[in-house]
């Protein structure tokens, strides 16, 4: 038996209804179907069932309700990379979310200020709490942060009609801006541990402002935001809304949602292997991944049901930090609850999303795995995956593997639906594996696409950071050189026109 193109999608009734009946003796007998023609039945039918269309990408200027603005954009990428919105002067959005791993963290726990100036595993400095997670995609995330302490109260990002809420002072003061993401970019330049600094004086407002202060003071800038803000071209200042639709307007623009998984709900058979789609039935069935890695309804087909959970994870704590941890040996993170202050809280971290998840370094909220196959292998039996953790073997930086916090009192509240190990065979791991590295990585997400966005000089006229790219991009797997150490790169073929 044989589907073409146009049968994948829409078979018959006839033709369902034998695929159907045919498919049910095969469940009966192994669960997943081997035959590749019945494999895909059962998928397309689960992703059916699900509603997943794999057509999120290609909906964001429907969502926004206009087009998006390539010079706006392009602003938004030159403050990304430039300290000058720092005032500790050493660190910007990317050293914390890098074009060398997908726009996330490079570390297991983000360093921020005092850091040397490298951006890649030579980065050095003092520790904040967590990890940064991948900034592609935040476009459709309802919350954002490990604790969800930025969120749209419809939820849905597109949607200010309730409002953004914050962590005091700011409330709900943001909800006038059209988008999440507009609203949380005037949070990073206060962030003391991120950009800011211990030494300057005043509170948010005052960082803001001192920020403005700087840009308003740089004429590149004044050209820049002229050429997209009509009032700024005509004398008016540049104000902290324009900097907040700036940075948005680029992370719009990192959008990388056309996996292979996407392709094939689309219609396209051959876009994930026969492995991949068993990894995909399992992930979308007895595996349970997607009970909390969602994709339907306000999950924006993200992989993540953007509520909090209690995983499990384990523990740890770095030799030198920039922040107080939680607990009697501040070793612990109590997550959730810092926001909430409920006790009931402690340990909880939302749902990691897991597009392109294979260009992270470490998983968690804490990195404090390295490996993807130990991160699914924890989601399938953490009481003996945080039993026994070892940081060494996780292969943590020894500046990560010398504290550890208790994982018993975590246990003690793992969420249900991890209670039970989900035992799966040696094949069936792998398979499930597969589907998550490759079927949601993103062909274009990679290093490579993203060299050319960082400039080799700024507006601002203060040095960039160096970033360390791989040698070469891996395109192809079989090559032994394409998967060689990182050199640092500081080169961009044009700094102040790149295209996204």
């Amino acid at each position: 038996m044989r589907i073409d193109h146009m049968n994948f999608m829409q078979p018959n009734r006839a033709t369902v209804a034998v695929l159907l009946g045919a498919l049910a003796f095969c469940q009966v007998a192994t669960a997943i179907p081997s035959n590749p023609v019945l494999l895909d039945v059962a998928l397309q039918l689960r992703l059916s069932e699900l509603g997943f269309t794999g057509r999120m990408q290609s909906s964001l200027e429907g969502k926004l309700g206009r087009p998006l603005n390539p010079g706006l954009a392009n602003v938004g990428r030159l403050l990304w990379f430039d300290t000058v919105t720092g005032l500790h002067n050493d660190n910007t959005c990317a050293g914390c979310h890098s074009p060398t791993r997908g726009f996330g963290d490079t570390q297991s726990i983000a360093i921020g200020i005092d850091n040397n100036g490298i951006v890649g595993p030579d980065r050095d400095g003092p520790r904040n709490q967590r990890r940064a997670p991948l900034v592609m995609n935040t476009a459709f995330y309802s919350n954002l942060m490990w604790n969800s302490r930025f969120a749209s109260l419809s939820g849905n990002p597109f949607d200010n009609s309730e409002g953004f809420q914050f962590p005091d002072p700011e409330g709900l003061s943001l909800s006038y801006l059209p988008h999440l993401l507009m609203a949380q970019a005037f949070i990073p330049p206060t962030e003391r541990t991120e950009a800011a600094g211990f030494d300057f004086p005043g509170d948010n407002d005052a960082i803001r402002q001192e920020v403005l202060r700087r840009l308003n003071a740089i004429p590149a800038y004044r050209k820049l935001f002229g050429q997209v803000f009509t009032e700024v071209g005509q004398g008016a200042d540049i104000t902290f809304p324009m900097f907040g639709r700036a940075i948005a307007e680029f992370e719009f623009r990192l959008t990388r949602a056309d996996a292979p998984i996407d392709q094939y709900a689309r219609g396209i058979p051959g876009a994930l292997t026969y492995n991949q789609k068993q990894g995909a039935l399992l992930f979308f069935g007895k595996a349970r991944c997607v009970e909390c890695h969602a994709v339907s309804g306000p999950a924006n087909e993200m992989f993540s049901d953007f509520r909090q959970h209690v995983i499990g994870v384990p523990q740890i704590a770095p030799i030198i930090g920039n922040v107080v941890f939680d607990g009697p040996g501040q070793d612990e993170d109590f997550g959730l609850e810092q926001v909430t202050h409920r006790p009931e809280d402690r340990y909880k971290f939302r749902t990691s999303p897991l597009r392109n998840v294979a260009l992270q370094p470490a998983f968690f909220h804490n990195g404090c795995f390295t490996r993807l196959e130990d991160a699914v292998r924890h989601h399938l039996d953490a009481f003996t995956s945080a039993r026994k953790y070892d940081p060494i073997r996780a292969g943590l930086p020894s500046d990560l593997a010398m504290r550890s916090g208790p994982n018993e009192p975590v246990l003690a509240r793992l969420d249900p639906i991890l209670a039970s190990p989900i035992v799966l065979n040696d094949q069936e791991f792998e398979w499930l594996v597969d589907f998550v590295a490759e079927g949601l990585l993103d062909k274009d997400a990679g290093p490579e696409h993203f060299r050319n966005l960082v400039p080799q000089t700024l507006p601002s006229g203060l040095p960039p950071l160096i970033f360390e790219f791989p040698n070469a991009a891996i395109s192809n797997p079989d090559t032994t050189e394409n998967k060689t150490t990182p050199q640092c790169q500081r080169r961009n073929e044009n700094a102040v026109t790149a295209p996204v």
